[in-house]
């Protein structure tokens, strides 16, 4: 009978996930993992050493299946599927989620972090303002941001030289959904047209949109250095992704099962920053020599720099008088953390 007993018990808690608290004892977990990138980028890497680690830590009994880009959907279907427990973890974009969670918008503003990539990701790590106040804001969603870091300085490329504010005049630049990424371009007066990475090759080949920005990384991997004949150096931002979770799901998952996942997340803050450090250098050489499809690299003076932080700075006004839900304090915020970071 205690035979037949133990049987019975171990086939009722074997895929058992809804339980909270406590310990897992031994049950195992089947989750879902998207990303917005497809296999060598950094996104999807990331999700594949995650849930390298995760199996290993768990003893085999936490697995996770990863998918990339278009495995599921488009970028926005993948926040629908979050939110709705459809999958359990994703690595999204803000800029994809700018229409729900306004104040996400914050990380499309131009010129707010500092030139220095490793600054910026420890202004991500430690931020009260992003790790605090902007995770509960997506919280009231159903997700819950886990921990943000960056893929890289995001570049300029286009079909004509751009060096300067001016140079943008009219000019039709793909752009994600954030309203914010739009107004930034337009503060430089070009024609922001929002659309997803998986149609962007062919309409800048065929000129439906003559530029667009992303880490060299991504540039390079998705060949848009094969239809665009400039490469302006601007490191104008930073593209910040985001470790999120479903929030009815991470907090229902056992103790011991929850504080994995945290510890997982804090080591791979290291991890990805080497990972994309690696990608961006190593793109970057390759694009430069690459003789088949020559690309100028344009690289911004200090003034023509100044041009376009002075450009766009009203946004951040805009953006604390008609984007912010709680009148520009988690910028405030992180505006603090930012001077104190860089040493102003």
């Amino acid at each position: 009978m205690l035979f037949v007993l133990s049987l019975v018990l171990s086939a009722c808690g074997g895929n058992d996930e809804s339980s909270s608290g406590g310990s897992s004892d031994g049950k195992t977990y089947n989750w879902k993992f998207v990303t917005e990138e497809v296999k060598g980028q950094v996104q999807y890497e990331y999700a594949q050493e995650f849930a390298k680690r995760m199996k290993e830590k768990s003893d085999g009994n936490v697995n996770i299946q990863v998918y990339e880009f278009g495995g599921l959907g488009s970028e926005v279907d993948q926040v629908e599927q979050l939110q709705n427990g459809a999958v359990q973890m994703a690595v999204m974009s803000p800029g994809f989620t700018g229409n729900m969670v306004k104040e996400g918008q914050i990380f499309a503003l131009h010129f707010l972090f500092p030139e220095s990539v490793k600054t910026t990701q420890e202004i991500l790590n430690t931020s009260e303002a992003l790790n605090t106040d902007l995770r509960n804001k997506y919280e009231e969603h159903s997700i819950t941001p886990l921990s943000y870091w960056t893929e890289g300085a995001m570049q300029w490329t286009s079909s004509k030289k751009i060096e300067k504010p001016s140079d943008f005049e009219n000019f039709k630049m793909r752009t994600q959904t954030s309203p914010l990424i739009l107004r930034s371009y337009k503060a430089y007066g070009a024609d922001p047209t929002p659309m997803s990475w998986s149609e962007l090759y062919t309409a800048l080949d065929r000129g439906t949109v003559e530029g667009e920005e992303n880490p060299i990384f991504f540039i390079g991997d998705a060949s848009f250095n094969e239809v665009q004949d400039y490469m302006t150096l601007s490191s104008h931002n930073n593209y910040v992704a985001m470790t999120t979770v479903n929030n009815d799901w991470y907090e229902s998952l056992p103790d011991d099962i929850r504080g994995m996942v945290d510890d997982t997340t804090k080591e791979m803050q290291d991890w990805v920053f080497k990972e994309q450090k690696q990608q961006n250098e190593d793109w970057l050489k390759k694009i430069k020599n690459d003789k088949e499809n020559p690309t100028e690299i344009v690289e911004l003076t200090d003034e023509n720099r100044e041009k376009f932080k002075q450009a766009a700075k009203p946004v951040r006004d805009y953006y604390r008088s008609d984007v912010s839900t709680v009148d520009g304090k988690i910028l405030d915020k992180l505006q603090k953390e930012i001077d104190s970071a860089s040493g102003e």
